[in-house]
C-alpha cells in the first residue's frame, strides 16, 4: 500500500451504508422448496407406480388385450340348441333286387317317375317257370289221389255197415235154429249131436256180429286217417306250388312306392344272379335330413325334439325322428323330418342347415362359450383392474354359443372366454394394451 503523501488531497467517496439494514434469515422450507416440490412429485410418481409394479410381480406373465375374447356375465333365457348342416335323404327308398336268376328287361330308366305296384323289371328264369310247371302237374295228382281216398272211405265205410248187418242177420238165423233144433230135441226129433252143432254156429254168428260191430266202429276213424294222410300231401303241395307261382310273380319286379327311379345298377337284357341289385327307387314325398352331431351334444339328443331347417332362402318346421346309437368318429348320426309345409322342388343329397331344440330356460347366468370350456372347464380368468384372475367355477349345460354358469362368477363380470393358451395356468396375468 503506497503511503499518502503530506502534499495529496484526500477525496471522499459516498456509500450505500446509510440505505443497509438488517435481514431476517429464510425459513427451511422456503430455501429448499425446489427440493420438496421434487420430492413430493417423487412420492406421487412412486405410489401411482408401485401398486402397479405389485401386480407385475405378482403376475405370471403379461399378455396383450387385443389376443384375447373377452365376454361380460350375463342373466337371461338360457337356449340349448344344436346347429349342422345336414343332407337330404329319402326316408323311404327302396333298392330292388332280382328275385331269381335269369335275364333282366327293364322298363324304365334313371329319372322316370314311377307308381305304387307299376312293373319296373321282368326277370326271365326258365329254370323257375318250368319247375312251377312240374310241380303244378304233382299237385294235380294229389288231389285225384285225395278225392280218391275219400271215395275210398265212404266205399269202405258202407262195405262195413254191409258186413255188419249181414252179421245180425246171420246171428238171428242161427240163433233160430237152434231155438228149432232144441224144441226139436226135447220132442225126440233131433239128436242131441244137431243140438250141439246148432250151439256152435250159433256162437260163431256171434263172434262175427261183434268183430262187424268193432269193424264198423273203428271205419271212420281210419277212413278220417287215410283222407288226412292225402290231404296233408295235397295241401303241401298246394303250398309248394303257391310259393312258386308268388316266385314266379315276383319276376315282374314292381315298384313298393310312389316315387322316381334312382340308380339303375344293371343293363338291360344283362344275366343277373339271385338277390343281385337292379335299382333303386325313391319316395321323394317322405324327405328326411340327416345331420352328424358331436358325441358331446348326443347324449341330450332325443327322438321328437323340435328342429328348424333352413336353405334356399326358406326355412321349415320339423323334429328329430331318428338317432343312431353308434358312435363314428366322435360323431352321431341323426335324422330330421319336416313335420310342417313339407319343400318343394328338393332332391336327394341337397344341403340344408340344421338347428335343433334341446331347452329352454329362465333367468340362468351365462356367458358366452370360448375354448375355457373345452380346455378345463373348472375355472376361468375374471378381469380385474389390468389383470386376468384365476378364478375357480362351476359350469352346467353348454350350448353352441352359450355357457351356463352355476357357481363362481356374478352378473357384470368380465371373463375372458378364449385365448388363455399362453397363461400357462397362472393365479394373475397382467393384461396390457
Amino acid at each position: 500500500m503506497k503511503p499518502v503523501k503530506p502534499d495529496m488531497k484526500v477525496t471522499n467517496f459516498r456509500n450505500l451504508s446509510a440505505t443497509d439494514r438488517p435481514i431476517e434469515p429464510r425459513a427451511f422450507w422456503r430455501r429448499h422448496w425446489r427440493w420438496i416440490a421434487a420430492a413430493a412429485a417423487a412420492l406421487v410418481v412412486l405410489g401411482l407406480l408401485v401398486p402397479g409394479a405389485l401386480r407385475l410381480l405378482s403376475a405370471g406373465s403379461s399378455v396383450s388385450v387385443s389376443r384375447l375374447t373377452i365376454a361380460t356375465v350375463t342373466r337371461g333365457t338360457f337356449v340349448r340348441d344344436i346347429s349342422a348342416d345336414g343332407q337330404v335323404v329319402a326316408a323311404v327308398s327302396p333298392t330292388l333286387y332280382a328275385p331269381a336268376a335269369g335275364t333282366v328287361r327293364l322298363k324304365v330308366h334313371a329319372g322316370d317317375a314311377v307308381n305304387k305296384g307299376q312293373v319296373v323289371a321282368v326277370i326271365d328264369s326258365p329254370d323257375l317257370t318250368s319247375r312251377l310247371a312240374q310241380e303244378q302237374a304233382t299237385l294235380q295228382n294229389l288231389e285225384i289221389a285225395y278225392r280218391r281216398a275219400r271215395l275210398d272211405a265212404e266205399k269202405n265205410l258202407l262195405a262195413a255197415q254191409d258186413n255188419y248187418q249181414q252179421a245180425q242177420v246171420d246171428e238171428q238165423t242161427a240163433q233160430r235154429e237152434l231155438d228149432r233144433s232144441r224144441k226139436a230135441y226135447e220132442l225126440g226129433a233131433y239128436p242131441e249131436l244137431q243140438v250141439l252143432k246148432a250151439q256152435d254156429t250159433h256162437e260163431k254168428s256171434q263172434f262175427s256180429l261183434e268183430q262187424a260191430r268193432k269193424t264198423l266202429a273203428l271205419q271212420p276213424k281210419q277212413n278220417a286217417f287215410e283222407v288226412s294222410s292225402k290231404k296233408l300231401e295235397y295241401e303241401r303241395q298246394q303250398l309248394l306250388v303257391e310259393d312258386l307261382q308268388r316266385q314266379v310273380d315276383a319276376l315282374k319286379v314292381r315298384s313298393p312306392v310312389d316315387g322316381q327311379v334312382g340308380q339303375v345298377q344293371i343293363a338291360d337284357s344283362a344275366s343277373v344272379a339271385r338277390d343281385a341289385p337292379l335299382l333303386t327307387v325313391v319316395d321323394l314325398s317322405a324327405l328326411e335330413v340327416q345331420i352328424k352331431v358331436p358325441e358331446s351334444f348326443a347324449r341330450d339328443l332325443a327322438v321328437g325334439m323340435p328342429a328348424q331347417l333352413s336353405g334356399n332362402g326358406g326355412r321349415w318346421q320339423g323334429q328329430v325322428s331318428a338317432v343312431s346309437p353308434e358312435v363314428v368318429n366322435n360323431e352321431v348320426v341323426a335324422r330330421v323330418r319336416f313335420t310342417g309345409n313339407k319343400p318343394e322342388g328338393l332332391r336327394q343329397n341337397q344341403r340344408l342347415s340344421v338347428r335343433v331344440l334341446l331347452d329352454r330356460r329362465q333367468d340362468v347366468l351365462m356367458v358366452d362359450r370360448g375354448s375355457f370350456v373345452d380346455q378345463d372347464g373348472r375355472y376361468a380368468y375374471v378381469v380385474q383392474d389390468g389383470l386376468a384372475v384365476k378364478r375357480p367355477i362351476r359350469i352346467g349345460a353348454t350350448s353352441i354359443n352359450k355357457v351356463e354358469i352355476l357357481v363362481g362368477l356374478k352378473e357384470g363380470d368380465r371373463v375372458v372366454v378364449s385365448g388363455t393358451d399362453n397363461f400357462n395356468g397362472a393365479p394373475r396375468v397382467v393384461l396390457s394394451q
